[in-house]
C-alpha cells in the first residue's frame, strides 16, 4: 500500500510546475486524501486498527485510528444509540486520533528512512550503531517513529554543554552503577546486596548488543534527584545547538573513546542538598523558566493551614475544564498550587538533591528535573513484583465488569503527620471519590473534607447534573469504591503485637481503611484510575495492558509518554482531581462505547509498543546517545553508511 504521507508529497510535487491548475487540483488532493482515510478504516470498529497481516506480528502492519477520523461524527461511535449532546470530551477524543493518524504517517520501514528522519528532527547524523539498532529493531517488529525518542534527546541534550570527560568523571564510581566493559555488564554498587532497580536494570542492559564502555549511574530512590537552575540549563540548551550540523559522511568516525582516563578518578560529589525535604518547592521553583506562575512562589512557611484549592481549571491546558495538553498538565510551574497539594513538595519521604547536571539514570522525575529517564524497574520485574502487574491476568470482557472506579492503595506520597496529612494528593483523591465525604461537604460541613472544595455551582464548568441537583455524592457513591488499606502514620504507632498500626488518631476522623484487593481482581471494573505515590505509579504499564480503562493523573513523566496518545489510549485527569466528577458522567452518562474503546485501543497499543523488546530497544538507542555525549569526539561520531551507499 502507498503510504498517505508519500502519496501526498508526490501529489504535491506534481502541483509545483502548474500553478494555474492549482484549485482543482488541490481538490483532488483533498479528495484522495479523505478517500484513503475512508478505506484505511473501512469495516473497522476501533480506533486502532490492524490493516493486513506481515512484519511478524500478528494482525498488524500498521496503525491508524478508524474511519471517522476528521470527520464531523469523528467523536461518535458507530451504535444505534440515540444521539447525545455535544460535549468537550468528544473534541478531545477526535482530535487524539488525528493526532495519532499523524504519527503513524511518519513510521520508518528502512534504515534509510530511520536517519533521514533523525537527522531532520536532531540536526545531526545519527551515532554509529544506529544501523544495528535498527535492523534489531525490525526482527522484533518494532514501530519506529521519531517522535517516539523525543524524551532521550531532551535528556541528553543538555550534556552537550558540558565537557565530554566531566560527563565520564561524574559517572565514574558512583554507589548505584550498571557498569559495561569490554561488552560485558555488571552492578558495581556500595551495599552488601544489589538493590532491586539496579538489579533490573543490570538485567536490561545485559540484553543490550554492542555497546561500548560506560558507566550508568542509577537513582535507586523513589524521589528524583537532580534539579539544575533553569538559567544553567538554559545555557546548557544553547551551547547543544551550537554543536548540531551534518558533518562531512568523509569526516566521520565509528570508534568510540571509553572510560580508561577516568578509571583510577575520585568519586565526584555533586553536593547534595539533604533535609528541609518540606522546603522542597524552593528548589523547584529554581528550576522553572522565569516568567512561569511557579517560578514567583515559594514554599509554604507552614503546612498547617487550609489548602489553597484552585477555583478554575488550568487554561494552559484544558479544552473547556479537560486536559488537552497532558505534558503542560504534569508541570507544577504551571500549577504554583500544587506547592500544598501534592506530596513530593510536602514533606517527602527522603530528599537528596543537587543542582549540579549529574548523568545519573531514573524510571521517573518531575519536568524541572535532570535526571536520564530510563524504563521503569518496576515494569521489567513483573516476576518479583506481581502486585504492581496482577502477573498475567488481564481483566476480562468488558460487559462483564462492574460499573465503576476501583482503587486501593497506601497513603503514600509524603509523611503523614498531625499537622499536613490534609495537603497530600492521595488523601485529597481518596476523599474526592468518598461519597459520604461529598454529601456532608453539600449539607454544609466543609470541615468533612479538609483535602478539598467543590467549585462554586455558578462558576463550575462541568456542569455535572448530580452536583446542581444537590446529590453529587450520593451519584459517586454508586460508583466509587477508593479507599486507603494502610495509611502509614508519621511517626508509625505500634500496636500490642508490634506491628506498625494501618490506623492514624489523626486521620481517623476523616478516612477510614478498607481490606486489600488482589491486583488481578482490579480488572474487574471498567475504570481504574492511577495517582501518584512517592513519586510515579508502577501500576501504569499494567492498566494500560489490561482489558479496562485508565484514568491518569501524575506530576511525573516516564519514558513512554511521546507513545501514547491521551484520550486515544488513556484518560488523562487533573492533578487537582477537580475534574474527575465530569469525566465519570461523560462515561457513564451514555458514553460506555467509547471507555470501551480506549480500553481496547490502549490494550492493542501498548502490548505492541511497551514490550519488555521496546524497552530494550529505547535503552539501547538511550546509551548510544549517552556514550556520544561524553566521548571526546562526540562531534565526528556519527552513522553514514546509508549517505556512502548512494
Amino acid at each position: 500500500m502507498i503510504r498517505l504521507a508519500h502519496l501526498c508529497r508526490a501529489l504535491a510535487l506534481a502541483l509545483a510546475p502548474k500553478p494555474t491548475r492549482l484549485l482543482p487540483l488541490l481538490v483532488i488532493v483533498f479528495a484522495v486524501f479523505g478517500s484513503l482515510l475512508f478505506l484505511l478504516g473501512a469495516g473497522d470498529t476501533g480506533f486502532i486498527t490492524s490493516l493486513r497481516q506481515g512484519n511478524g506480528f500478528p494482525g498488524y502492519n500498521g496503525w491508524r485510528a478508524g474511519s471517522s477520523a476528521g470527520s464531523e461524527d469523528a467523536a461518535k461511535t458507530p451504535s444505534n444509540r440515540p444521539p447525545l449532546p455535544h460535549h468537550p470530551i468528544d473534541d478531545l477524543i477526535k482530535d487524539s486520533r488525528l493526532q495519532f493518524n499523524m504519527l503513524m504517517g511518519k513510521r520508518s520501514m528502512t534504515v534509510e528512512q530511520a536517519a533521514a528522519r533523525y537527522r531532520e528532527r536532531r540536526g545531526r547524523h545519527p551515532p554509529p550503531g544506529f544501523d544495528k539498532w535498527f535492523e534489531v529493531a525490525l526482527e522484533k517488529n518494532a514501530v519506529i517513529v521519531e517522535e517516539f525518542f523525543d524524551r532521550i534527546h531532551h535528556d541528553i541534550n543538555p550534556f552537550w554543554g558540558l565537557e565530554p570527560h566531566d560527563i565520564r568523571a561524574r559517572s565514574y564510581g558512583q554507589p548505584f552503577v550498571v557498569r559495561v566493559r569490554d561488552g560485558k555488564v555488571k552492578a558495581v554498587t556500595d551495599e552488601h546486596e544489589e538493590h532491586f532497580r539496579l538489579r533490573q536494570w543490570k538485567k536490561l542492559v545485559q540484553e543490550v548488543p554492542h555497546l561500548p564502555d560506560m558507566d550508568i549511574y542509577v537513582n535507586h530512590m523513589d524521589e528524583s534527584r537532580v534539579m539544575v537552575p533553569w538559567e544553567e540549563v538554559a545555557k546548557y540548551v544553547v551551547a547543544e545547538q551550537k554543536t548540531r550540523g551534518l558533518i562531512s559522511p568523509s569526516d566521520a568516525i565509528t570508534d568510540y573513546g571509553g572510560m580508561a582516563d577516568v578509571e583510577t578518578s575520585e568519586r565526584y560529589d555533586p553536593g547534595w542538598l539533604h533535609g528541609d525535604s518540606h522546603k522542597f518547592w524552593d528548589h523547584v521553583r529554581d528550576a522553572c523558566p522565569p516568567d512561569s506562575p511557579g517560578r514567583k512562589v515559594s514554599s509554604l512557611p507552614t503546612f498547617n493551614v487550609s489548602i489553597e484549592f484552585p477555583d478554575a481549571p488550568v487554561a494552559e491546558y484544558t479544552h473547556k475544564g479537560y486536559i488537552k495538553n497532558f505534558t503542560a498538565a504534569m508541570d507544577p510551574c504551571l500549577q504554583p498550587h500544587l506547592r500544598g497539594m501534592h506530596g513530593t513538595f510536602i514533606e517527602a519521604i527522603s530528599m537528596s538533591t543537587t543542582k549540579q547536571l549529574l548523568p545519573i539514570f531514573g524510571e521517573c522525575k518531575l519536568p524541572t528535573n535532570n535526571e536520564i529517564l530510563i524504563p521503569s524497574a518496576m515494569y521489567l520485574a513483573e516476576d518479583e513484583r506481581k502486585d504492581y502487574s496482577g502477573g498475567n491476568e488481564r481483566g476480562g470482557p468488558w460487559a462483564q465488569k462492574k460499573d465503576g472506579v476501583i482503587w486501593r492503595g497506601a497513603a503514600s506520597g509524603a509523611r503523614n503527620k498531625e499537622d499536613n496529612w490534609w495537603h497530600n494528593h492521595r488523601h485529597r483523591f481518596v476523599q474526592m471519590m468518598n461519597g459520604t465525604t461529598i454529601s456532608a461537604i453539600e449539607s454544609g460541613d466543609e470541615s468533612a473534607a479538609p483535602t478539598f472544595r467543590l467549585l462554586p455551582i455558578q462558576n463550575d464548568p462541568y456542569e455535572v447534573s448530580a452536583r446542581k441537583d444537590g446529590r453529587l455524592g450520593q451519584w459517586v457513591s454508586t460508583w466509587s469504591d477508593v479507599a486507603f488499606n494502610t495509611m502509614i502514620c508519621s511517626p508509625a504507632v505500634k500496636g500490642p503485637d508490634g506491628k506498625n498500626l494501618k490506623t492514624c488518631k489523626h486521620t481517623d476522623e476523616y478516612l477510614s481503611i478498607a481490606e486489600g484487593i488482589p491486583f488481578a481482581k482490579v480488572y474487574d471494573w471498567k475504570f481504574l484510575p492511577d495517582v501518584d505515590g512517592n513519586s510515579f505509579s508502577g501500576r501504569y504499564r499494567a492498566f494500560l495492558m489490561s482489558t479496562s480503562m485508565p484514568l491518569k493523573s501524575t506530576i511525573y513523566p516516564e519514558w513512554h509518554d511521546a507513545r501514547l496518545v491521551p484520550w486515544l489510549h488513556f484518560v488523562p485527569f487533573d492533578n487537582s482531581y477537580m475534574d474527575v466528577y465530569g469525566i465519570m458522567e461523560y462515561f457513564l452518562g451514555g458514553h460506555d462505547e467509547e471507555a470501551e474503546q480506549i480500553a481496547k485501543d490502549g490494550q492493542a497499543w501498548s502490548t505492541a509498543v511497551l514490550r519488555r523488546e521496546d524497552m530494550m530497544l529505547y535503552t539501547w538507542r538511550l546509551l548510544l546517545e549517552y556514550a556520544r555525549v561524553m566521548d571526546d569526539n562526540r562531534e565526528k561520531l556519527a552513522y553514514v553508511e546509508d549517505l556512502l551507499r548512494r
